[in-house]
């Protein structure tokens, strides 16, 4: 048998997190009602404007 070879595959840098969210999603309250808008005590998931949902922090 050939002997094997060496591994080429390059390990890619670890990203740093983002300071925002950490996961690319963040939670946000939000106002319910007709004409007397009022905040709701639920939140929803929303995507992280920082990092655009991707959990890694801008490089720029």
């Amino acid at each position: 048998m050939a002997p094997r070879k060496a591994s080429t595959t390059s390990k890619a840098a670890k990203s740093k997190p983002c300071p925002d969210c950490a996961t690319g999603q963040v939670s946000e309250s939000f106002q319910v009602g007709g004409r007397h808008k009022r905040e709701s005590s639920d939140r929803q998931e929303a995507l992280c404007l920082t990092c655009f949902g991707t959990g890694h922090a801008p490089t720029d």
